[in-house]
């Protein structure tokens, strides 16, 4: 067994080359052969999100915090709370983030395969961000 004692793991800032805006990532574990799984607790401040990205193998987010956004590619944006689980299957393109106005928390857990977990493509514009959920009734 592998203990890892909360504060003993230093936050990384989200590289702007992958994120918008201000995004903090607290790892929390990257399991050790022959396991392949990997998992963090990302933090979005108002306004800032994910570029467009896969997981080979899929990913779970698990809404800890806040409200914020996801849209899968083709898809409208959906609504995300503290206390909802999304699954992205297997090569889906997607992104997600807080929303303007609040911040979100998720833990992200993602396996590995070839020892890759995520393909990065290009930032979601403004525009795309900006056209938000659709409006209930």
């Amino acid at each position: 067994m592998k203990l890892i004692r909360n504060g003993s793991q230093p936050s990384v800032k989200g590289s702007p080359a992958y994120f918008t805006g201000n995004v903090r990532i607290d790892p929390l574990v990257s399991a050790e052969a022959p396991a392949r799984v990997a998992c963090g607790s990302v933090t979005f401040e108002p306004g800032a999100r994910s570029a467009w990205h896969t997981h080979p193998l899929g990913q779970i987010l698990i809404v800890t915090a806040g409200c914020g956004w996801t849209q899968c590619e083709g898809e409208p944006i959906e609504e995300i709370r503290a206390g909802d689980v999304i699954w992205c299957p297997p090569g889906h393109r997607h992104w997600h983030g807080a929303t303007p106005t609040t911040s979100m928390t998720h833990i992200a857990v993602q396996e590995a395969l070839d020892g890759k977990v995520v393909e990065w493509m290009e930032h979601v514009t403004d525009e795309q961000y900006l056209a938000g959920p659709p409006r209930a009734s």
